[in-house]
């Protein structure tokens, strides 16, 4: 008896310390980590600064171009020259070098207004980078609040769990008693003990799902998998939602019909960058150049040494090159067309999503207020139920009864809350302004 009390003592102080040892995280420590850590922000940062460095006038070709050239030539030749006047020149292994250098510079300054159109569409992709980074960030608090308030759900059914498992271990234990002082049946005995058995796969079963569920979260996070912690017992509903204001923000503010917009915006610029092929283009050139020479006796001049400036433009235009002008603006206005489309359909998924989404939201709201009652009910009947069965005046199916009508309503209730919150969640992801 002493060696047993000894091991539940153990057993007790060690399931503490696993409690007391494990990180309690809240939510708003969760969507810091995510923010931090989480990889598809990482790599969406990255691309937003790409599209932000990409945004100068030397990448819309608006700047000259100044190259540096040297060019150094070596020939080793023999060579017989016979003159007019009857004499010769000869020259064996003779050395002839050529040097030139300099630098050149080409300046277009004139293409059609191409260059400002590139321009201007450089500037409509680094705002297209930025509201992608926005988006995810909004995705990654979604999932982040998705999955933590998920976690917490599935904590409450636990709870209820433990609850019908513990009042199976008293029907256990008195049809134990009742059946050894004669008074109850093999058959009550054996059905108690399937019932313990059925709730304990039940608690097995539930505590691996909260335990995926922390790896699903820690994966949000983007931090080890095996990393134990708790989170709050807690799921704040927020009850003040209202469709046409949230409508407006929809409107005003989702990233995702921000970034159609953008795309049009795009399409426009690049048909504006296809037109300026029509337009001649012209470009200043320049350069200094320096030249040192030398050749065998052989000829006039053994030496030659040049220095100077070079100066002029270039001017061209496209003629006829196949219709191949008029193909390109033709594809570039179908792409404008594509991209109206393109915002007209996301602007109608955006209103059906947000529709679907706040009645959800009301629906869910009145199935709190509904199950929390019902909870209370279950919670109540449970009590009385056990302690008649206990006293002798109840069978055993009515308290096997009133046990699952206790875990179902807190079933219910936790689910009702979730699906709340995850509509609250989406509505306000929808509106661009997702929060705590």
């Amino acid at each position: 008896m002493k060696i047993n009390r000894l091991l539940i003592i153990i057993a007790f102080l060690l399931s503490v310390n696993k409690a007391f040892t494990q990180e309690k995280l809240s939510l708003e420590d969760a969507i810091k980590i995510a923010l931090e850590n989480n990889f598809d922000i990482k790599i969406s940062r990255n691309v937003t600064e790409i599209s932000k460095n990409n945004v100068t006038p030397g990448n819309a070709g608006m700047l000259p171009v100044v190259t540096g050239n040297l060019n150094d030539l070596n020939r080793v030749e023999t060579s017989e020259v016979d003159l007019a006047s009857g004499g010769s020149r000869n020259a064996r292994n003779a050395k002839n070098t050529n040097i030139n250098y300099g630098a050149s510079l080409n300046w277009r300054i004139f293409d059609g207004f191409r260059m400002f159109a590139t321009y201007d569409r450089l500037q409509e992709l680094q705002k297209l980078g930025e509201l992608n980074f926005k988006l995810n960030v909004q995705n990654t608090i979604a999932n982040v609040l998705t999955s933590y308030y998920n976690l917490i759900a599935l904590n409450k059914q636990l709870e209820a769990t433990k609850t019908a498992l513990e009042v199976s271990r008293v029907r256990l234990k008195n049809a134990n008693s009742r059946f050894k002082i004669g008074k109850g049946s093999k058959l009550e005995l054996l059905a108690a003990k399937v019932d313990l058995s059925t709730d304990t796969s039940s608690l097995l079963v539930q505590k691996d799902l909260i335990k995926a569920s922390k790896i699903n979260l820690n994966q949000i996070l983007g931090r080890p998998a095996e990393i134990e912690f708790a989170v709050e017992d807690t799921i704040i509903l927020d009850k003040q939602l209202n469709y046409e204001n949230t409508k407006s923000l929809v409107l005003a503010q989702n990233p995702e019909l921000q970034t159609a917009v953008v795309n049009q915006k795009i399409a426009e610029l690049s048909l504006k960058e296809i037109k300026g092929d029509r337009y001649p283009v012209i470009a200043l050139t320049s350069g200094y150049n320096f030249s040192n020479s030398t050749s065998p006796p052989t000829g006039f001049a053994i030496r030659n040494n040049t220095r100077g400036l070079n100066y002029g433009f270039t001017a061209s235009i496209n003629i006829f090159n196949g219709f191949q002008q008029n193909r390109a603006e033709t594809n570039a206005k179908l792409e404008i067309e594509n991209a109206q489309f393109n915002l007209e359909r996301t602007q109608q998924a955006i209103a059906s999503q947000l529709l679907i989404a706040y009645q959800n939201y009301q629906t869910n709201l009145q199935l709190v207020t509904l199950e929390e009652n019902n909870v209370e009910v279950a919670q109540e009947n449970l009590n009385i139920t056990l302690e008649k069965y206990r006293l002798g005046s109840i069978v055993p199916l009515e308290l096997r009864e009133a046990q699952r009508n206790f875990v179902d309503a807190t079933v219910r209730y936790a689910n009702s809350q979730f699906q709340a919150k995850l509509a609250e969640v989406a509505i306000k992801e929808l509106a661009g302004n997702i929060q705590l």
